[in-house]
């Protein structure tokens, strides 16, 4: 269908929908024909699973990776191809509207985009948000000098690197300074390149609450919401998850399994829903991990359940209304990934519970900067505290309950989509004038 729109439109942007006012203004969609073996190359072999593995620091390093020439080859004909034919497309658009425009790129798959238009169109103002996690200079070294060089190189043809949280900006302004030798001001959060400043900036993603707000009073919500509750004994457990190997779901479940066997007291009191959505089937490392789930989940359910009750009620699927019902009933949600760029479900089940329920949140998510102090804390490599912290939360005083969410829930509110999306066009129109002596 895509190569279809591509074909009818003769790789020319278009109209989306009803999104020009008198004046031809608006919203253009423009989209790029990509090459099936470039595209596999570029998706299926560089940014998922290589780049994603790095910036999420998943590899078994005694295994793991193994950059062989198929890798080398993807880089070269696959991950540069592509960005380098968006770079030519995003080019002409840029050159189209007068070449002083301002790009909006997103995320890990164009790390090269930013220097390759910056060649072709000096005045542009390019920005670019990276939503996944940035890890130390370490880590970046299981990558070879050519491969992370490329990336670094390509991410500073920008005006701004944007990012989740603090912490990733400094991770990538020390690995700027550490890998490329540039330099960098970690106060004034910049890197000098080039006789060009790059900017680096944290801008948490946030939710549209009031959209969610809606769907949660709606019917089909409703629905599942009845037969949710019907199934729940005193205590509800709730996480909403892919079947990530970041998320650590495995981990989450032998805690809830050492709960059980120190509290043996809650034995058909309290149930664990895990709603997960199977996240890239074809890529060996997830579907791996998918088995991993489920065999976890037999065996908790094999030595803690009875003849009417099962501790882990797994569901591996994708229904966003069968997750906002189970959101407004959970008293203890679990977020403990081994690391996440910002992690919004924390942020929806915030928002729409309506049981005063506990967040236990990872630290090493990107919700934890904001969220933290309304949250109990998880470690996620420590499966022994996870558990003691599941009790906590189940067990924790009706006051102290209410008073986290509600503070949590009105801080997400203050700090919606709209705000994140706000604060950067703010700052582009200001580092815009810096740059340029006007107005962006």
């Amino acid at each position: 269908m895509d190569a279809a729109v591509v074909a009818e439109h003769d790789g020319r942007s278009f109209a989306l929908g009803e999104h020009l006012d008198a004046n031809g203004d608006g919203l253009l969609l423009r989209m790029v024909a990509l090459d099936d073996d470039a595209h596999e190359a570029f998706y299926g072999i560089i940014s998922n699973p290589l780049l994603w593995f790095v910036q999420h620091e998943l590899w078994d390093r005694p295994t793991a990776p193994d950059l062989t020439r198929r890798e080398h080859d993807a880089f070269e004909h696959g991950y540069l191809a592509v960005n380098r034919r968006f770079a030519e497309v995003v080019a002409e658009e840029v050159d189209a509207a007068g070449g002083k425009a301002t790009v909006m790129v997103h995320d890990y798959h164009f790390y090269l985009l930013p220097a390759l238009v910056r060649e072709r169109c000096p005045e542009v103002f390019l920005h670019h948000f990276v939503h996944i996690p940035w890890p130390q200079a370490d880590a970046w070294r299981l990558l070879p000098p050519s491969m992370r060089e490329a990336v670094f190189r390509g991410l500073l043809g920008n005006d701004v690197v944007a990012f989740h949280t603090e912490r990733s900006v400094r991770n990538f302004l020390l690995g700027c300074q550490e890998l490329l030798g540039v330099a960098v001001d970690l106060d004034e959060r910049h890197v000098e390149v080039d006789g060009r400043t790059v900017a680096a900036r944290a801008y948490p993603v946030s939710i549209d609450a009031e959209e969610l707000q809606e769907r949660a009073e709606s019917e089909s919500v409703g629905e599942h919401q009845r037969s949710l509750w019907s199934l729940r004994r005193d205590h509800l457990i709730l996480r909403v998850d892919r079947t990530d190997p970041s998320k650590n779901i495995v981990r989450g479940f032998r805690a809830f399994d050492l709960m059980l066997d120190d509290h043996p007291e809650l034995i058909e009191r309290v149930t664990f829903l895990a709603l997960l959505q199977p996240s890239r089937q074809d890529v060996e490392e997830y579907a791996d991990y998918t088995e991993a789930i489920r065999r976890v989940v037999a065996d908790v359910n094999l030595k803690h359940g009875t003849s009417d009750w099962q501790p882990i009620d797994l569901r591996l699927e994708e229904n966003l209304d069968q997750a906002v019902a189970a959101y407004l009933l959970y008293d203890v949600l679990v977020v403990n990934a081994i690391v996440d760029g910002m992690n919004l479900v924390a942020k929806e089940a915030m928002v729409v519970n309506r049981r005063d329920g506990v967040l236990t949140l990872s630290e090493t998510t990107g919700a934890y900067e904001e969220l933290g102090d309304f949250a109990i804390t998880l470690y996620p490599f420590d499966v022994a505290q996870q558990a003691e912290a599941l009790y906590e939360a189940l067990t924790m005083g009706a006051d102290d309950r209410r008073g986290r969410s509600r503070a949590g829930a009105a801080w997400v509110r203050d700090h919606d989509v709209s705000a994140w999306l706000g604060a950067q066009l703010s700052d582009i129109a200001e580092l815009r004038e810096a740059r340029d002596g006007r107005p962006g």
